[in-house]
């Protein structure tokens, strides 16, 4: 049986170097979820749905109703799709559930 010789890298004949290739991961899109004013849900209810589903504190909580109750909509938080899909559904159930008209929607960041 024959010897392999050394290549000038020190290796034996047929050494070779394997790279390992990986793919770019893609930063998932992200989604506000929105509350959006309506004329009969009262305020307290606003205030504990985002203290409920969104984990807000209650001052936080109240800031975000004023702005729905002032400006029309109050962002509840950004979150990956499949969250904020939930987080809608979970505030649409309850509120019927409660027997309120309030909208929760989501948009694109």
């Amino acid at each position: 049986m024959p010897k392999s010789r050394p290549d000038e890298n020190g290796g034996g004949l047929g050494a070779a170097v394997v790279t390992e290739t990986r793919p770019k991961l893609k930063k998932p899109s992200l989604y506000r979820v929105l509350i959006l004013n309506d004329d009969y849900t009262p305020m307290e209810f606003v205030v504990y749905v985002l203290e409920r589903f969104f984990g807000k504190s209650r001052d936080d909580a109240t800031r975000i109703m004023l702005s729905v109750h002032q400006n029309g909509v109050g962002v509840c938080g950004v979150f990956t799709y499949e969250v904020a899909e939930t987080k809608v559904a979970q505030v649409i159930e309850t509120s019927r559930r409660h027997q309120h008209p309030l909208q929760c929607t989501m948009e694109k960041d």
